[in-house]
């Protein structure tokens, strides 16, 4: 096992709620899934005593930031007016997002109902032109109304004491950037960040292979390097149907 995997599941094993986030995507129809969300349902399958939820973002309806936070009259993200007024999606009342109220289908708060009565959370984030992908992207954007509750309201900080980190998968280019990015994105937001929680796994770093020969090479090597058959994941969609469900 990687010994960054060992030091992941023994800072998460104690913990009562844990809650994974899956951001990237394949085809509906293809037999595969992503190599992060294997990694994600093989690490959960090792954390004994701890409820491990997996939500996989691309198969829930998740709208974009309308960009509340840049208004000409200031940042109006996060204020009481959005407050998401429904008991079963939020019963914290911390929900406070202006597209959760704009678009009734809107599924953000499937993610923030699980996140706030979580010990830890931990991003599954695939690496695409040396970014985070679109869909974890859209999220956290999305999410940015946690920050703003402590920062520019200055309210509480909701999700004090909750840990943060992501496991970020890449093929060639800005792994570990887009890794310590996104822990600083979390340490804004009022997360506490162990470096436990997180790192990068890239196949090569010379960013100029872009050679067919590497992309083959790269799942083999993944699965060597996690002791995970990725054969074992394939699927028609029902394993992602699955932790998407609430």
């Amino acid at each position: 096992m990687d010994y960054r995997v060992k030091d992941l599941i023994k800072n998460l094993e104690g913990k009562k709620k844990i809650l994974f986030l899956t951001t990237s995507n394949r085809w509906e129809k293809s037999k595969e899934i992503p190599k992060s969300t294997a990694l994600a349902l093989d690490i959960k399958s090792q954390i004994k005593g701890s409820e491990v939820t997996i939500l996989d973002i691309p198969s829930l309806k998740i709208f974009p930031c309308e960009g509340n936070v840049s208004g000409v009259e200031g940042n109006n993200c996060g204020v009481k007016d959005s407050e998401l007024k429904d008991k079963k999606k939020n019963p914290s009342g911390d929900h406070r997002c202006w597209a959760s109220l704009n678009n009734k289908e809107d599924e953000l708060w499937k993610v923030s109902k699980e996140l706030l009565e979580s010990d830890a959370v931990i991003f599954f984030i695939s690496v695409r032109w040396g970014q985070a992908n679109a869909f974890y992207q859209k999220l956290i954007e999305r999410l940015n109304w946690i920050e703003n509750r402590h920062t520019t309201l200055e309210g509480d900080n909701i999700v004090e004491g909750i840990e943060a980190g992501c496991i970020v998968i890449g093929q060639n280019w800005k792994g570990e950037e887009v890794l310590n990015t996104q822990k600083e994105v979390y340490q804004f937001f009022g997360f506490t960040t162990p470096n436990e929680l997180s790192f990068s796994w890239q196949y090569t770093p010379d960013y100029n292979d872009e050679s067919q020969e590497s992309y083959k090479d790269a799942p083999k090597d993944f699965s060597t390097n996690f002791e995970i058959s990725l054969n074992k994941f394939k699927t028609n969609k029902s394993i992602i149907k699955r932790i998407s469900e609430f």
